[in-house]
């Protein structure tokens, strides 16, 4: 008995994991506990040196000295100031003007502003909330679908989820061990080709069924052209300036992810003052929500770290690493098989807890099957995209729900969330088809990108190179340590 429990410590571990998020036991919670009394296990049956466990302080204190975790209050105080400054009212109102005339107008309006506010806030709950209550009741007089109006409405929120400055990309950095500029980098291109392609199904949907998405009638144009785009321009221009500030320093190299959240929460203070939004309510309820969320994301990133420490411990790491590399197929099955997993336990886990809890497993397989871990950051920051979409726990669709007029039926927020989850899904398959939609470059230098292209797959000579491998082989007569 004590041979077979020493053996299957690690599988009981995580099975005791998932058992305890089943029965609903908080994540944090459950990590820490389920670490700590296998951890005791561990040492009684002589796995572990009772001095790993007194390593868990230094830890600790490891991760609250953390500064690139600093960017998460960073960038939630600036999207929470910004959505309560009404730039989210402004450009919808604006934008749906500019749109209006053609078919789908409205919901092109939706989708480029919810880009718009991805790249200066990055909170998906402040996106959804606020197109929810501006545009939802607006889309629904013009004889817009309900089911195309929530769908797009909420996809484009979680367009926060993958545009930079995503708050996933930040802890999927952190757990990755690799720079958060490479991550938004390699993200921007992905961001930029799901919004693109939301906006090529409203164009879909406008031509096969136009009654869904009707153009704006006269009456409701209410600003001449030239007042129109005078109004867009003076619109338009604080955003720019803020993702400028932000996005392009770090882009730039001039500012470090965790400085251009400090200068984004600053210019997101300065534009609530000008338009003379900022009080001390306002500030206060920004204040007390970057508080929670980032208590929130501090107490499962210590869970998880005493789960870590004590499964690595107890060689848990090699079993999961004997696992996924014995699957059939190579690199190909293993990124089969982490997508089904993401794509399943999304339904029941948000994307912090999928990042503290897969993530450490899944890296280090990746790299030994010689996986660029940038690139595999955004394909799984993507699929995670979709845990705010699934129906029927999407937390998307649950923030749109508590903002709906009541004649939208929850059946309707789930059906019309379908379409989009499958542009997801297919911007994943895209991702593995073709890996230099992910490219990215660092202090000058690409990290997986040659002269001849970009290849997320290191060389590994224990793993040939796949059919979506885009290096070709060095010319005739060039030795083959120039690869």
């Amino acid at each position: 008995m004590t041979a077979w429990l020493i053996s299957s410590i690690g599988p009981l571990m995580f099975v005791g994991l998932v058992a305890f998020l089943l029965l609903g036991y908080p994540v944090a919670f459950a990590l820490a506990a389920i670490g700590l009394f296998f951890g005791v296990v561990g040492v009684e049956l002589g796995l572990l040196q009772a001095s790993l466990l007194q390593a868990l302080p230094q830890r600790v204190y490891g991760i609250m000295q953390n500064e690139t975790l600093l960017a998460i209050p960073f960038f939630t105080f600036m999207g929470l100031i910004l959505e309560r400054s009404g730039m989210a009212e402004e450009l919808l109102e604006t934008i749906g003007q500019l749109f209006g005339p053609i078919r789908g107008g409205l919901a092109y309006a939706v989708i480029f502003v919810g880009a718009l506010l991805a790249a200066t806030t990055g909170v998906v709950a402040a996106s959804v909330i606020s197109m929810g209550l501006i545009s939802l009741p607006v889309m629904l007089r013009q004889g817009y679908s309900a089911r195309l109006s929530t769908g797009v409405i909420a996809a484009s929120g979680t367009l926060a989820q993958i545009i930079p400055p995503s708050l996933v990309l930040i802890v999927m950095a952190d757990q990755l061990g690799r720079p958060i500029g490479d991550l938004y980098r390699g993200a921007l291109v992905p961001g930029l080709l799901l919004t693109a392609a939301y906006a090529a199904y409203v164009l879909v949907v406008s031509i096969v069924k136009p009654s869904a998405a009707p153009a704006l009638p006269p009456a409701e144009r209410r600003h001449a052209p030239g007042v129109l785009m005078r109004r867009v321009l003076v619109t338009l221009v604080p955003p720019l300036v803020l993702i400028f500030l932000v996005l392009g320093t770090i882009f730039l190299g001039i500012a470090t992810p965790t400085e251009g959240g400090a200068m984004g929460a600053c210019g997101a203070i300065i534009l609530a003052l000008a338009k003379r939004k900022l009080g001390m309510p306002l500030l206060r309820q920004a204040l007390e929500s970057t508080t929670r969320l980032s208590c929130f994301v501090m107490f499962i990133l210590i869970g998880s770290t005493v789960f870590g420490l004590v499964f690595r411990g107890v060689n848990g790491d090699l079993w999961v690493e004997h696992l996924l590399t014995g699957l059939p197929g190579g690199q190909l099955g293993f990124l089969l098989v982490v997508n089904l997993l993401v794509f399943v336990l999304a339904f029941f886990l948000d994307y912090f807890e999928l990042a503290f809890i897969l993530v450490p497993l899944l890296a280090p397989v990746a790299e030994k099957l010689g996986i660029d871990l940038v690139w595999f950051g955004v394909m799984l920051g993507v699929n995670m995209q979709t845990s705010f979409m699934h129906p029927p726990f999407g937390f998307a669709l649950f923030y749109l729900k508590s903002v709906a007029p009541p004649s939208v039926r929850s059946g309707d927020i789930y059906r019309g969330a379908i379409p989009f989850v499958c542009i997801q899904i297919v911007m994943v398959i895209a991702l593995i088809a073709f890996p230099g939609l992910a490219s990215y470059r660092s202090g000058g230098s690409a990290g997986a990108v040659g002269s001849q292209g970009l290849t997320p797959f290191l060389d590994n000579p224990e793993y040939p190179p796949t059919v979506f491998e885009l290096k070709p082989d060095p010319p005739a007569g060039r030795p083959a340590d120039e690869r």
